[in-house]
C-alpha cells in the first residue's frame, strides 16, 4: 500500500478507503445487473464471465470491510455503492439496448397506412383484425431490435397517438425471419418515404 503512505491516516480511513469501497461496489453491482440480463437472454458465456468478475470484486470489498475495525463509514460506502450500482447498471443496459423485443400495437383507427409504413421499415410485421372493448380494432405485431423502440413508437404515434402498445423481451428468435438493419442506420431520405399523417 505504498500508494497511500503519504496520505494522513484519518483522510485514508474516512475518505479514501470508503470512496474505493463505494466505487468497487458500484462496479460490482453494475456488472451483476448486466449479468442478470445476460442470463435472462440465454447468453451463458457472457453471463459466466460477468459472474466471475462480480464475485471477485465482491470478495475483495467485503474482506476489506471485515478486516477494518470500527469502519462504520465503510458500511455506508458499501450501501451507497450498492444503490448507485443498481442505477448505473440499469442505465448502462438501457444504453446498450441489446436484444430483440416483441411489440403489439392495438389501434381502433384504420391502420393500412401505418402497416405499410412499418413494413417498409421492419419487414416482419403481422396484422390481424380483432375485437376489443370499444369495437373492431387492428392488432399489429412486430419483432424489432431493442434500440429501435423509440423510432418504432414515433411511427405509431404519428398515425395514432392513442394506440395501445405493449413491449416484451424476446429470448430466442427463429432464424426463418430476422429483422433487417436497424432503422436508426438508415438514411433520412429513406425515412421520409412516407408522409406521416395524423388520423
Amino acid at each position: 500500500m505504498e500508494l497511500f503512505e503519504s496520505i494522513p491516516p484519518q483522510i485514508l480511513q474516512f475518505v479514501v478507503i470508503p470512496l474505493l469501497i463505494m466505487l468497487a461496489r458500484i462496479c460490482d453491482v453494475t456488472i451483476g445487473t448486466i449479468r442478470i440480463i445476460f442470463v435472462s437472454r440465454g447468453l451463458r458465456l457472457l453471463a459466466s464471465v460477468m459472474g466471475f468478475i462480480e464475485v471477485l470484486i465482491w470478495i475483495i470489498v467485503v474482506s476489506r470491510i471485515i478486516t477494518d475495525i470500527g469502519g462504520w463509514v465503510n458500511y455506508l460506502a458499501y450501501a451507497a455503492g450498492f444503490a448507485i450500482g443498481n442505477f448505473v447498471g440499469i442505465t448502462f443496459e438501457n444504453r446498450l439496448a441489446m436484444g430483440m423485443v416483441a411489440l403489439r400495437v392495438i389501434t381502433n383507427k384504420p391502420a393500412d397506412e401505418l402497416i405499410d409504413h412499418l413494413k417498409q421499415e421492419y419487414h416482419g410485421v403481422t396484422s390481424i383484425a380483432a375485437r376489443g372493448v370499444s369495437g373492431d380494432v387492428r392488432l399489429v405485431f412486430a419483432v424489432i431490435k431493442r434500440k429501435d423502440i423509440p423510432y418504432f413508437l414515433k411511427i405509431v404515434n404519428s398515425y395514432n397517438p392513442k394506440a395501445y402498445v405493449s413491449i416484451e423481451d424476446v429470448r430466442t428468435l427463429s432464424k426463418t425471419h430476422q429483422p433487417p438493419e436497424s432503422a436508426n442506420d438508415k438514411s433520412m431520405a429513406n425515412r421520409m418515404r412516407f408522409t406521416l399523417k395524423r388520423k
